[in-house]
């Protein structure tokens, strides 16, 4: 028994096709705004690759910049399928590729949904990728004069300004690296010697960060200097007094905007997969419904459109079978294959 049956006049077969192939462009300028969408984000994610580990964070943006052009693809084959429909003499060529067509829209509104799904899945990836790439971006903070890394005490500066951070996880982070080149050092003075001498690995510490950890809202001058000598600064107590330094994290504060931009990327999607289900319920509803016509002289005779030929346990089980049919079919050839020509009579 056929699934979700449907009667259909000519009339209603007519309007069905038009209506399709209204929402098939739609669909295709929705593909393009899933497409603009992956684009936007791969640029962000490249303006600070600088500070991330991998590649991986990568397979998002592609993952829909892919679909979007597969949207536009699909969608303006199916806007032409619904045109040829109302005229059954261009619908004839059509009709033996519409169920492998169909089968291919069911695969790639599954792919849809995937890609939806992986926007909000990242963020576990995404914030390893940052935690190490900041961790390495810190390291090589003071290698202005090493050719491939002179560029990183900038990019350092400009991500701590722009997302108001400061550090990995915080200001602290800076208290364990030797972020100030040897080449500003006065080597000759006692307390370098002493900073040195006193660290294992024979770096140059000291409890301060780089000016772009500043904040600028803080009425009081900016103290990057010495942050936990309390006698080194006039009224001050690092414990009580709140810093006038940017507390969050760069990992956070870039986290936060890459995750807000994927989960609204996500929903996009998601309401992109709705809309492409709808259109591709419609279209299996007007090949069948154009398919079962019994007499295509008869235009104005009335036909059946339905979901599904048969019940859903019913086609999962002509479904398995037919894959079972496949794989024994392979399994002859290969054997067939394996053994070789017949030997020739004496």
């Amino acid at each position: 028994m056929a699934l979700l049956k449907i009667k259909f006049d000519q009339k209603k077969r007519v309007k069905l096709a038009q209506g399709l192939w209204l929402m098939n462009w739609l669909s295709v300028l929705a593909g393009i705004v899933i497409f603009s969408l992956g684009l936007f984000l791969k640029i962000e994610l490249r303006k600070r690759s600088d500070v991330m580990d991998n590649s991986e964070s990568h397979f998002v943006p592609n993952s829909l910049i892919g679909v979007g052009l597969l949207s536009c693809v699909f969608n303006s084959l199916a806007g032409k399928i619904c045109y040829d429909a109302l005229d059954p003499a261009k619908y004839a060529k059509w009709k033996p590729w519409l169920k492998p067509y169909m089968a291919v829209c069911v695969l790639f509104n599954t792919v849809l949904f995937l890609v939806a799904l992986c926007c909000f899945l990242m963020r576990g990836s995404l914030e390893s990728t940052l935690a190490h790439g900041l961790r390495n971006g810190m390291k090589y903070y003071r290698d202005t004069d090493t050719p491939g890394r002179c560029f990183m005490k900038k990019t350092i500066d400009m991500l701590q300004i722009e997302f108001r951070c400061c550090g990995n996880n915080g200001f602290r982070d800076w208290f364990e690296i030797q972020w100030i080149s040897n080449r500003y050092l006065d080597f000759s003075s006692k307390e370098v010697k002493d900073r040195i001498k006193s660290n294992v690995d024979g770096r140059y510490l000291v409890d301060g960060v780089p000016f772009s950890c500043c904040n600028p809202n803080s009425p009081r001058p900016c103290i990057q200097y010495q942050l936990t000598n309390n006698s080194a600064h006039y009224s001050y107590d690092h414990q009580t007094e709140e810093l006038n330094l940017w507390v969050r994290g760069c990992r956070a504060a870039l986290l936060s905007y890459y995750s807000s931009l994927m989960n609204c990327m996500g929903a996009a999607t998601l309401l992109v997969w709705l809309y492409e289900v709808t259109v591709t319920v419609g279209l299996r509803y007007l090949h069948t419904a154009l398919d079962s016509v019994s007499s295509p002289e008869d235009a104005e005779c009335e036909s059946e459109g339905w979901l599904l030929e048969k019940s859903v346990p019913e086609t999962w089980r002509a479904f398995l079978e037919g894959l079972k049919r496949l794989g024994k079919s392979n399994q002859v050839e290969a054997e067939g294959a394996d053994a070789g020509p017949a030997p020739e009579a004496g």
